[in-house]
């Protein structure tokens, strides 16, 4: 099973690959089309020049691979995907033989923790209007990451559950430290997720949006709803 996970930045999506790639029937990708995206965008983001070396920055290439083979004789794939990296023109073709689910997280969560990281932030940054266009192509289920670490376990097998992976307990613990399909910019972003070695407890309250950012917030709270109206449901704890 090819499994493309499609959300935003700081959504918990880190924490869901090592999850999945915590499995030992499944393979995991990091965000093969970041470089591409910096590439054909002219972003300046954190370690451009060393995510451009270091990975592949042909858009083609990477969803042929993404069309091709599992890797490493895995029964399963997990591919780690942010829905703004989809430039149009780029070939999502392969997306269309893959489960696809879509990982979802408050906008006023997702701008505190990426304005931590980066100067700079815009609506296209965090992709909640690029993922509503994804889900209205590819559908497939829909999680909020507030529900996963309210109930890890629980979220977790309901999601396998929907698209027929059979539940695997160790999808709830991994090593500290960075993993072997890490992306190179895993040095600049990944730092928590680094220190964990499981799914961190439940968020507290909303965090305050800054005045600067309010008017993000505003526009990406429509898409945020309209997702969350379709989320995947468990019962608490």
């Amino acid at each position: 099973m090819k499994i493309a996970a499609w959300s935003g930045p700081r959504n918990l999506s880190t924490a869901m690959l090592y999850a999945f790639g915590s499995r030992a029937d499944c393979a995991a990708w990091d965000e093969p089309f970041y470089a591409p995206y910096l590439t054909h965008t002219g972003t300046d983001h954190p370690m451009t020049a060393d995510i451009q070396h270091s990975h592949e920055t042909d858009p083609s290439a990477i969803a042929q691979a993404c069309a091709g083979a599992v890797p490493l004789g895995r029964a399963h794939w997990y591919m780690k995907h942010m829905p703004h990296h989809m430039l149009p023109g780029f070939d999502m073709s392969w997306a269309e033989q893959a489960v696809n689910i879509h990982l979802i997280r408050h906008p006023a969560r997702v701008i505190a923790s990426y304005a931590a990281k980066r100067d700079s932030l815009t609506l296209e940054d965090i992709g909640f209007a690029q993922q509503a266009t994804v889900y209205d192509r590819l559908e497939g289920p829909v999680i909020d990451s507030e529900t996963i670490r309210a109930n890890p376990r629980a979220a977790l097998q309901a999601l396998c559950a929907e698209i027929g992976l059979p539940w695997d307990d160790a999808m709830l613990k991994w090593p500290v430290g960075p993993k072997p399909f890490d992306g190179v910019w895993a040095a600049h972003w990944y730092g928590a997720v680094h220190r964990s070695t499981g799914f961190a407890e439940a968020e507290g309250p909303l965090p305050t949006v800054a005045a600067q950012h309010r008017a993000i917030l505003d526009a990406a709270l429509p898409f945020y709803e309209a997702m969350k109206a379709r989320a995947i449901t468990v019962t608490a704890p």
